[in-house]
């Protein structure tokens, strides 16, 4: 087993327990060990760093230090939280001048960050730590009848200089992990665009416009669910289809499933243990294709 620390952040926890719960389930199958460590805080998400961007990485850099004490690289679920400590690791490391203003900041907590360990998204550790033919060999239950839109958000790709995750614009690990679970990962019409998550609050109906575009897109290419990374794009996609119909008075009936959701499921996980019922939009329909 090669363990990790768990950094779960804040929505996935609060908002989100299945998603938590599938990769609690799913990554030990596979060889991950999950370590769970005491004071983690928020990301200090990328609207924090548009108001102060040293506050950020401190507050960063500070959940890195703890994964330094504990002798641990980190994990993410959260896109967000990846995007938030992999930016200020990689910042922080590389700017000698930046690291010590920090350095200064984290001494009021009686932290230091060194720069000795990584920040990686749970799809990096299955692609590069256990690898790909590795994951299909898991499989014992494959889902070999669905299509699916994968959508990746945005943190995960953008700043593509800092994160280094994958092409920001032909970007392949997140289809290849989808088709490693027997899936086809389809092409729809402006993949790669944003769900409108971010305006939710500040102006609804572009975000729930954004939202509908991207689940028709979804529809039109033959999908049978549209498989996340993101907290934030999934209640976008998932309860946003609430909305759609109110606002609308149009359905979709798409469901949105997190990754970690269909690679537990194609490990042979029931569907009972991952809590699928805490989705709005239900999964019944594409449970019977692959279960």
């Amino acid at each position: 087993m090669t363990s990790y620390a768990l950094f779960l952040g804040c929505t996935i926890p609060a908002r989100q327990p299945h998603y938590e719960l599938s990769a609690r389930k799913a990554l030990p199958k596979l060889g991950i060990d999950l370590v769970d460590l005491d004071n983690m805080t928020c990301c200090a998400p990328p609207p924090l760093q548009s108001i102060d961007l040293e506050t950020s990485l401190a507050i960063a850099a500070y959940n890195i230090c703890l994964a330094e004490e504990a002798d641990l690289n980190i994990v993410t679920l959260c896109t967000g939280c990846f995007e938030s400590l992999a930016m200020a690791n990689t910042m922080l490391k590389e700017n000698n001048e930046l690291r010590e203003r920090i350095n200064k900041i984290l001494s009021n907590a009686g932290k230091e960050f060194k720069g000795s360990k990584e920040v990686k998204h749970y799809l990096q550790v299955l692609m590069k730590d256990v690898g790909l033919e590795q994951v299909k060999s898991q499989v014992t239950n494959p889902l070999n009848n669905l299509k699916i839109a994968a959508f990746s958000g945005c943190h995960l790709l953008r700043p593509s200089k800092l994160l280094r995750f994958d092409d920001p614009e032909r970007p392949r690990i997140f289809d290849d992990l989808i088709e490693a679970l027997g899936s086809e990962s389809i092409w729809y019409r402006n993949k790669l665009k944003c769900c409108g998550g971010l305006l939710r609050g500040y102006a609804d109906d572009l975000a729930l416009q954004i939202a509908k575009e991207k689940i028709v897109n979804a529809k039109k290419a033959g999908a049978d669910c549209i498989s996340t990374l993101c907290p934030f794009c999934f209640v976008a996609l998932d309860m946003g289809q609430l909305q759609i119909r109110a606002k609308f008075k149009e359905e979709y009936d798409m469901p949105v499933l997190h990754y970690a959701e269909l690679l537990a499921l194609a490990l042979g996980i029931e569907p009972k243990e991952l809590a699928l019922e805490s989705h709005k939009i239900k999964t019944d329909k594409l449970l019977q294709k692959i279960v």
